[in-house]
């Protein structure tokens, strides 16, 4: 019987006393009070939110902690994306097809796939609801719901994607449309934005740019192209070694950049995008393009909004170091979709499973957890079909880099390794739950250099 047909009417069971206090310096065993096993399939001893790179890397591990049987996944979703891959794809140099896997190959085996979607989390008595008015109890719960695109903030979208010289990397549906928009590239504005709201991969929005510049290049068209990057943000980038390092190449690229430009419309029909003054407010400009990259505003899934999961904005409230839940301790969190203070990128997630593999450990003991998260994150800053800088860094914005070399310096090396290393590792190593971010590395190399 599948996971959904056999969830049964039985209620969970209310957690009574064990909310942790603060200050509390030892997990009782009541403090991880649970629902009892109602009927087969409705309980589950971690369930794990999301079928993304968190949600798979997770519950691989946690396979091989409690056994498949006792491990499933929420995933509504059939196919698999290795996103990072996009940036190459909208720029021509890799296919759509090589970033997908059906869904079901990257599922751990045994590991119970729920192939629903989640419509309301109640921590209070350790059960999340799915579509249909199905309930799975759990004694563990992972949230990996990942981020949500909205294109249709911006007026004229995503309608304005029917039309050409318009495309966006963030999307398997528009993503191709990059490629095309610039391969029909004649001249005129080749246009690149960043919203003002939290993104995935802050670095991709400019990273399609330099690819773009480029191919206008190598096409000998780049005389004709005036390109620009339009900014929400005040800077380029957010740690200063590597924005230094994109200022130089933007100024010897003679690319345009203008901060505090958000993105508000978009008249495809026109050609025309709409741009708001964030400096002042209800002051817009408009700009005809040629070609126009979208980076859609993004915010916490519609089921994590006004969650008691959730802080005030929508994201996982979970604790900077541990990625437990600040108030359920028997929730975790991991991914785009928490509070966590640092960069949302797969580097980021595999940084953040090897700790949360620690932090579960020690809880399942009732012991408090250890390993601490320094909001590891990196950011392979492609600015050509063969050069990477490879920026990574902490929480707070300082570069924490695994190679004893000058990360800022623009490298071919470091594009083989974006471009054709890490889809193996990711395939291969993390979403198998083997790989916690490059910080083992990072320590044998500077070790090499004592």
């Amino acid at each position: 019987m599948s996971a959904i047909g056999a969830v049964s009417s039985c209620s969970c069971l209310h957690p009574g006393v064990w909310l942790l206090k603060p200050g509390l310096q030892k997990m009782s065993s009541v403090g991880l009070h649970t629902a009892a096993r109602c009927a087969a399939k409705d309980y589950y001893e971690v369930l794990v939110l999301g079928g993304g790179a968190g949600g798979i890397t997770m519950s691989a591990r946690m396979k091989r902690k409690v056994g498949a049987g006792n491990v499933a996944v929420v995933e509504p979703s059939k196919t698999h994306y290795y996103q990072p891959l996009w940036t190459l794809v909208g720029g021509g140099a890799k296919q759509l097809a090589a970033s997908a896997r059906p869904m079901g190959s990257v599922m751990p085996t045994g590991v119970e796939w729920i192939k629903s979607q989640v419509t309301a989390l109640d921590p209070d008595k350790n059960c999340v609801w799915l579509e249909n008015d199905v309930k799975v109890s759990y004694k563990y719960l992972i949230i990996a719901l990942g981020i949500s695109l909205h294109y249709e903030k911006i007026k004229g979208l995503p309608e304005g994607f029917n039309h050409p010289k318009i495309g966006s990397n963030y999307s398997a549906q528009t993503v191709e449309k990059t490629w095309k928009a610039l391969q029909d590239f004649k001249e005129g504005n080749a246009i690149f934005t960043f919203p003002n709201t939290p993104v995935k991969c802050a670095g991709a929005p400019q990273k399609i740019m330099y690819l773009s510049d480029a191919y206008l290049r190598k096409t000998g068209k780049r005389s004709k192209a005036n390109i620009m990057f339009n900014t929400a943000l005040g800077v380029i980038f957010g740690v200063k070694k590597y924005a230094d390092a994109l200022l130089e190449v933007i100024k010897e690229r003679n690319l345009a950049v203008n901060y505090r430009r958000n993105l508000i419309e978009v008249r495809a029909d026109k050609q025309e995008a709409v741009f708001e003054n964030l400096d002042k407010p209800g002051v817009t400009e408009v700009h005809q393009y040629e070609m126009l990259h979208v980076t859609p505003p993004m915010g916490p899934p519609a089921v994590l909004v006004n969650s008691p999961v959730s802080d005030e904005s929508g994201w996982v409230d979970v604790d900077k170091e541990t990625l437990q839940h600040k108030k359920y301790p028997n929730v975790f969190g991991i991914g785009d979709c928490t509070n966590l203070p640092t960069s949302k990128t797969a580097a980021a997630v595999a940084a953040q499973s090897g700790v949360l593999d620690k932090t579960i450990s020690l809880v399942m003991k009732n012991k408090l957890p250890v390993k601490k998260y320094d909001g590891y994150t990196s950011c392979p800053l492609v600015t050509g079909y063969n050069k990477v800088i490879l920026a990574e860094f902490d929480y707070n914005a300082q570069p924490l880099e695994t190679f004893p070399i000058d990360q800022s310096k623009e490298r071919t090396t470091m594009y083989h390794m974006k471009a054709d290393m890490m889809p193996l590792l990711y395939w291969n190593a993390l979403l198998k739950g083997y790989w916690g971010g490059p910080a083992p590395v990072r320590k044998l190399m500077h070790l090499g250099l004592k």
